[in-house]
């Protein structure tokens, strides 16, 4: 039976629509002012004419990044980074929630194990340590030290682990029953249920391979093996003024810091922004707890 609304309700969902728009106004406004910005003149950025639409609209920011040729090497760089660090990460941290999910009659050293990982989690052996010890694996200057330096996200794993800790314990003694084993009931049982944290988990692991810089600069040798984010952070234009053609010295002069950092940052965005909506139906049906279907 679907009720009349009345004029209260009218009013209040009119309000309520407008919050959501005030709300998504300003969330997708600075990406739109930075979009602004690297597409402006210099002067203009540089004397904050700048607002919602560029003023004297050019590519030149945009020209003068992407026509480094290390740019698409650090581009590729980072797409095997993320890939491979979702990968790894993934069936890590997976292979790891579900026994510690378990409890003490079934894995006797959970709590020893768990009590270890929230260890790691608020105390750490160092930076020089840590590079120490990713040295010696012979993992310095490859893809692996860049992917396996931070492999295992013990905040995700904890999240899993409540994840599995909540399902029925019903759905254990159904698959007992039938003669499922362990591997059976995690790869036909608690993954397919557990997909909406897996998504979440998987987004947050993207988007920290992607943004993530610092790993880049310190576990590789040099520019040509930098990903993408540390090329952006370490971007500098060389100019060679003795051979400097008088369409390079008008370009140089119509570049600025801000419109080139804009550039940069918007470049970076861009690819979470096309993932996000892939992974957003998962966040919209949200992780359903301690409910069993008859």
């Amino acid at each position: 039976m679907i009720r009349e609304k009345t004029l209260r309700s009218r009013l209040f969902d009119t309000l309520l629509l407008i919050v959501l728009l005030l709300i998504a106004f300003v969330c997708i406004l600075p990406l739109w002012y930075t979009l602004a910005v690297s597409l402006s003149e210099k002067s203009a950025a540089a004397a904050g004419q700048v607002w919602l639409w560029p003023v004297g609209f050019n590519f030149n920011s945009y020209r003068q990044i992407i026509g480094d040729s290390s740019f698409f090497y650090s581009f590729w760089i980072s797409i095997q980074r993320v890939v491979l660090g979702a990968l790894i990460t993934f069936v890590v941290t997976t292979l790891m929630a579900y026994p510690l999910s378990r409890s003490t009659r079934e894995f006797r050293l959970r709590n020893v194990f768990m009590w270890i990982l929230v260890f790691t989690l608020l105390f750490n052996g160092g930076l020089i340590p840590w590079y120490m010890t990713v040295k010696a694996l012979g993992l310095y200057d490859t893809i692996w030290a860049l992917v396996l330096g931070g492999g295992v996200p013990v905040f995700n794993v904890i999240l899993i682990v409540n994840f599995f800790r909540n399902l029925p314990k019903e759905l254990d003694e159904a698959a007992l029953v039938d003669g499922a084993g362990p591997w059976r009931m995690l790869i036909m049982m608690y993954i397919p249920l557990a997909v909406p944290v897996l998504a979440t988990v998987t987004l947050f692991t993207i988007v920290y391979h992607w943004n993530e810089f610092f790993h880049g600069l310190v576990l590789t040798s040099g520019q040509d093996h930098y990903p993408l984010q540390t090329l952006i952070q370490q971007f500098v234009v060389v100019i060679d003024s003795a051979n400097m053609t008088e369409d390079q010295y008008k370009r140089l002069n119509e570049l600025s810091n801000q419109t080139l950092n804009a550039a940069k940052i918007f470049i970076a965005m861009v690819p979470v922004l096309v993932v996000y909506p892939f992974l957003q139906r998962f966040f919209i049906h949200g992780i359903t707890l301690g409910s069993v279907k008859e």
